[in-house]
């Protein structure tokens, strides 16, 4: 993924605001947008990738407000419309209520939040707590602190350094349930079990907890032929280290 600029626009289309991460596009491109969404929606194409020329416009709406990223090179959809969405969700951390007012209000802070969460047209430092470590707001103003916390820099952003508790403790809840699909005759025709593991972690620092799931029972008495994945879908939350898993599995 590579965002070429970044826009803020109104309902008829004018700029608020806009950031140009790598310059090989014209900016005055974004001129083409409303015209090209009109005529899409007047299609009945209802898409949030646009494609023209050799520029694609990928967009969201949020209240009174369109925010467009524009690119020049092929790029993941799925990725930029992530990075947008993470970028009103920043924003309204900041302001509340994002909308055409707070965004020509507080433009220096989106300037300076662009900076930050995006370089040459990758994603930097998307979390919300973790840049208002270093770019606060009071009012209008924006107070930046001499140098960024060590938590940008860190392996793991989502974290700060120093935490400390009296006492260590995890707590952890194992939730499963059970579908089952069945016919007239009471023949299962489909089943499945859904399970997730609910961790609460009160520990100091940056400790590496390892959970071991007690399978060998449910291998051994299953038959080969019936053995099966433990896991056939999952969604781990993103401090969990899959690779260690599928090794393991």
């Amino acid at each position: 993924m590579s965002c070429s600029a970044i826009f803020i626009l109104d309902l008829k289309g004018n700029v608020i605001v806009s950031r140009n991460y790598r310059g090989d596009v014209e900016m005055s491109c974004i001129e083409r947008f409303m015209p090209l969404l009109v005529e899409k929606e007047d299609e009945g194409v209802h898409s949030p990738v646009i494609q023209s020329g050799d520029i694609s416009y990928t967009f969201i709406k949020h209240m009174n407000l369109y925010i467009v990223s524009i690119s020049k090179k092929n790029m993941n959809a799925a990725l930029v419309l992530s990075y947008l969405y993470k970028c009103v969700e920043v924003f309204c951390e900041y302001f509340k209520d994002l909308e055409e007012e707070s965004v020509r209000d507080n433009f220096v802070v989106i300037y300076e939040l662009f900076d930050e969460m995006m370089d040459f047209g990758y994603p930097q430092t998307t979390e919300s707590r973790i840049l208002q470590e270093y770019i606060t707001q009071e009012g209008h103003r924006l107070e930046i602190a001499p140098r960024p916390p060590m938590a940008v820099t860190n392996a793991v952003s989502w974290r700060s350094d120093g935490i400390k508790y009296r006492k260590n403790e995890v707590f952890l809840d194992v939730i499963e349930s059970v579908n089952m699909l069945a016919n007239a005759s009471g023949i299962v025709l489909r089943s499945e079990i859904i399970g997730s593991i609910r961790m609460r972690v009160v520990l100091s620092g940056m400790p590496e907890l390892r959970l071991g799931l007690n399978d060998k029972v449910i291998f051994e008495q299953a038959t080969a032929g019936a053995r099966g994945e433990l896991f056939s879908d999952r969604i781990v939350a993103k401090f969990f280290k899959l690779s260690r898993l599928e090794t393991s599995a």
